[in-house]
Parts: C-alpha cells; sequence; structure tokens
C-alpha cells in the first residue's frame, strides 16, 4: 500500500493532487498533437523519434488519466476531509507506465545521435536492462513505504545503482557522439544532458518522500515531483529531440529528402490519377 493512502486530506490538499495529475495527462496530449504535426520537417532517417514521441505522449497520457481516476475514487468528502475508500490510490501505474517508456525514450536517442548497426543493438540491450532493473527494483520497494522497512531501502539501494548506470551510459553516449553531429545540434544535445540528470533526479526524491517528508503535505508535494519529472522527462525532452533531428536533418540536406518524400506519390490511387 502507497502512503498516500494513510491521510486524511483537506480541499486544498485534494484539490491540488487531482489538478496535477490532470495537468498531466493534458500536456501529454499538447505533446502527442506536438509530435504528430512536426514530424514532417523531419528527415525520413531521423523521423523514428518524433513517432516515438507520440508512443510516450499515448502511454503516459493513459498512465496520468488512470491514476487521476484512481485518485477520486481513492477519497471521498465526509464534510470536513477527504477520506478513505475502499479503493486504493497506487503509483503502482507509474512503474508499469515507465517501463515502456523509458526503453523508447532512450531509443529516441540513439536514433538522432545516428548510432546503427551492431553498436545500435548492443547500446540499446544495456539501455532496457539496466532501465527495467532501475524500474522493477523500485517498483518491488515501493510496496514497503508505509512501514519503511528495510526492503524499502534495500531495494531503493538497487534500483540507485542501476540508476547511476544508465546515466553514466547516456553521458558516455552523448558526449561521445557530440563530434558526429552538426555544430548547430551540440548544444541541444548537451541540453538534453542536463534535462535528463536534472528530471530523472526528481524521481528518487518522490520515492523518499514518505521518510522525508510523511503527512499529507508530502503526499501532495510527492504527485507534483512524480508530474513535474513526467513533464520534462517526456515532453521536454521529445521537444529537444525534435530539435536535434530537425538540424541533423537540415546539415546533411534533409530538407531536399523531405520535399522529395512529401511530393512521392503515395499507393496506386496516386498513380492511377496521375495516369
Amino acid at each position: 500500500m502507497n502512503f498516500e493512502n494513510e491521510f486524511g486530506y483537506n480541499v486544498i490538499q485534494y484539490t491540488l493532487v487531482s489538478h496535477v495529475l490532470t495537468l498531466g495527462y493534458a500536456v501529454m496530449a499538447a505533446g502527442l498533437v506536438y509530435f504528430l504535426l512536426t514530424m514532417s520537417g523531419i528527415a525520413p532517417r531521423y523521423r523514428l523519434a518524433s513517432v516515438l514521441s507520440a508512443v510516450v505522449m499515448i502511454s503516459a497520457f493513459f498512465e496520468l488519466w488512470v491514476l487521476s481516476q484512481r485518485w477520486s475514487q481513492a477519497f471521498a468528502w465526509n464534510g470536513s476531509a477527504y477520506v478513505g475508500t475502499d479503493t486504493l490510490f497506487s503509483n503502482g501505474y507509474r512503474y508499469m507506465n515507465w517501463s515502456i517508456d523509458v526503453p523508447v525514450l532512450l531509443i529516441q536517442l540513439l536514433v538522432v545521435l545516428g548510432v546503427t548497426g551492431r553498436r545500435f543493438h548492443r547500446t540499446w540491450a544495456l539501455f532496457v536492462a539496466a532501465g527495467l532493473a532501475m524500474i522493477y527494483t523500485g517498483y518491488a520497494g515501493q510496496f514497503y513505504e508505509v512501514d519503511r522497512s528495510w526492503p524499502f531501502w534495500i531495494w531503493g539501494l538497487v534500483s540507485t545503482v542501476f540508476f547511476l548506470f544508465l546515466l553514466a551510459l547516456v553521458a558516455r553516449l552523448i558526449f561521445g557522439n557530440l563530434r558526429r553531429l552538426p555544430r548547430a545540434a551540440r548544444g541541444p544535445a548537451r541540453s538534453v544532458w542536463w534535462l535528463i540528470l536534472v528530471s530523472w533526479m526528481l524521481y528518487p526524491g518522490a520515492y523518499l518522500m514518505p521518510a522525508m517528508w510523511d503527512s499529507a503535505d508530502g503526499v501532495v508535494a510527492r504527485q507534483i515531483t512524480y508530474t513535474l519529472a513526467d513533464i520534462t522527462s517526456k515532453v521536454i525532452y521529445g521537444v529537444l529531440i525534435g530539435v536535434i533531428a530537425r538540424k541533423v536533418s537540415a546539415a546533411e540536406g534533409g530538407q531536399a529528402a523531405i520535399e522529395e518524400d512529401v511530393a512521392q506519390p503515395r499507393g496506386g490511387l496516386t498513380s492511377a490519377t496521375s495516369s
């Protein structure tokens, strides 16, 4: 059981959590529209990055929408406060969503950095293994957050080891490929590293919130932290990935490729019409 279910909430506390979860899935919906509308400005070779951003938006939208619904079902107004019902609120949905999004987000990085062949598959395999290990060990630990017994700390520590390994892998990938990027794309690539470093650091803070701030206000802070981390590490990250893809496309003569791709007939209907 997550520690959100331990408390009753006043109107402000309950409403803040409800609104921040709603903001979260609304931003994901807006991000989906943005990535679908802007992918045509990217050369076909790098367009997969925007497609994957759209996949992340759909996944995160449903996760945050479910959390929002779960929050409204888990607490009811008794005349003086919002108190628990027979339905439990669970952050476990976040972990299930991350198990989809983290591997996808890291594939985007490989795509825009131009990593191909055996190196692509080897690096992606490391990303997936470390990412899923980080997520599922944290998932195991969150079941013990109410009493903060030893599994909460042990699983959290194991998750942190994989977390640090993943950060080192991302840093090596970005800075090891900077010289391969056109000069205009190097700044955004560095920004991706700092965004990952800062936004991903929010997640351990949210995991530890039951130990740092064991109260209804701590719950509010935790949900704001989790949602802010999701928005920055998925939407803002996807925007930066798109910036890199467009700059690389332009440097490689991508505009000509884009125009050719747009002008190319699509399927038999176009051919039949022209004949």
